[in-house]
């Protein structure tokens, strides 16, 4: 990866690293369990973010709570933005089309009937409205949310960490990163809009949706800029399921998980062919200066979520919210104990074996 400048070490002489936040509706909340329990470690002293929609929320929470009061205060503000999130409309804040999961709920126990005809042709039926038809004042739950939980003006005149949030351009099919000295509660929400469901977020003339379409989340912004070397990435998106879809519900879920894995897979895979490059001696002398070394670990959702369907990102329900929150505190409490030596000296998720 090209090198950018020598980064700052922690005065407190803990190790720097940058977290990589996936989106995937309320399943955020799993991030929201493992950034409480990367609080709690000393030893670890989170520098940047790159996240996209629900990752990109726990970024900007993150931030404004370390400027509240420090590790205490991250860990506060990001309870209180779940919280809020919980009271805001419900399901609706991360964009259920559903009538019928709105009516049931996603972990009511009634998912056998998504794989009944009328269920499909009530999916069928709301896929073929716009959300410039079915929601014409595009109405949206989560800027009230934000507004509330966020002062972003003290996050671009002071975040105490680096943010990176990704948007899809939709006119020029790009990925674009925000920086926390632009952010606003519009920059959210445009890397947290799918377009089945809400009206695209136009920003200086542009319109963009979900960010997780084209970078979810972005990495290369690690490379480039004043970032530590340790990437911690955190998804939501399983990369591995044990047994083949079959009905047409699970066949969408998992074709909806490959779809937001794409970029972030082709992004590890870059890292990878890197390091292998560096490992093997195949850089000149002169390239060699202008390439680093990305240590790469990860928390994956392959194990802690593997039981929950894409039907549940829309559940707010706060005992759901909570049971993600310790999912991500025990998935943090492993990954602490096994691999926390590694920071700083070498990569814990061995990208070329892991996507091969």
């Amino acid at each position: 990866m090209p090198i950018g400048p020598f980064k700052k070490k922690p005065a407190s002489g803990a190790k720097p690293i940058a977290l990589a936040l996936q989106g995937g509706g309320s399943h955020g909340a799993f991030e929201w369990g493992i950034i409480d329990r990367l609080l709690e470690e000393e030893g670890l002293e989170i520098q940047a973010v790159t996240a996209a929609s629900a990752g990109a929320m726990n970024a900007v929470c993150l931030a404004q709570g370390l400027i509240d009061n420090g590790r205490e205060g991250g860990k506060a503000r990001l309870e209180s933005f779940w919280k809020n999130v919980n009271r805001a409309g419900g399901r609706n804040v991360f964009g259920d089309t559903s009538i019928w999961t709105s009516a049931f709920g996603a972990a009511s126990g009634l998912d056998w009937l998504k794989a009944t005809p009328g269920w499909r042709m009530a999916e069928t039926l709301a896929g073929s409205m716009s959300p410039y038809e079915f929601n014409p004042f595009n109405l949206n739950p989560l800027h009230d949310t934000l507004e509330k939980e966020i002062d972003f003006s003290a996050i671009r005149e002071r975040s105490p960490i680096k943010l990176y949030v990704s948007a899809t351009a939709v006119r020029q099919s790009k990925a674009k990163v925000f920086r926390d000295r632009e952010l606003t509660a519009r920059h959210i929400m445009a890397s947290a809009c799918l377009p089945q469901v809400f009206q695209a977020v136009e920003i200086d003339g542009e319109p963009y949706w979900d960010g997780g379409f084209l970078a979810n989340p972005a990495l290369w912004p690690l490379f480039y800029d004043d970032t530590p070397d340790d990437i911690l990435l955190i998804s939501i998106n399983p990369f591995v399921r044990e047994e083949t879809p079959k009905t047409p519900g699970e066949i969408m879920d998992r074709l909806n998980e490959i779809t937001f894995n794409a970029s972030l897979a082709s992004e590890l895979r870059a890292i990878g062919f890197v390091q292998k490059l560096l490992d093997e001696g195949l850089l000149k002398d002169a390239a060699r200066g202008r390439y680093r070394r990305m240590l790469v670990h990860a928390i994956t959702a392959d194990t802690p979520l593997a039981d929950l369907s894409i039907s549940s990102k829309f559940d707010t329900e706060w005992s759901f919210l909570t049971d993600l929150k310790a999912r991500g505190r025990a998935a943090a409490e492993a990954w602490l104990t096994t691999e926390l030596a590694n920071v700083g000296i070498k990569s814990s998720f061995d990208v070329q074996a892991g996507l091969a």
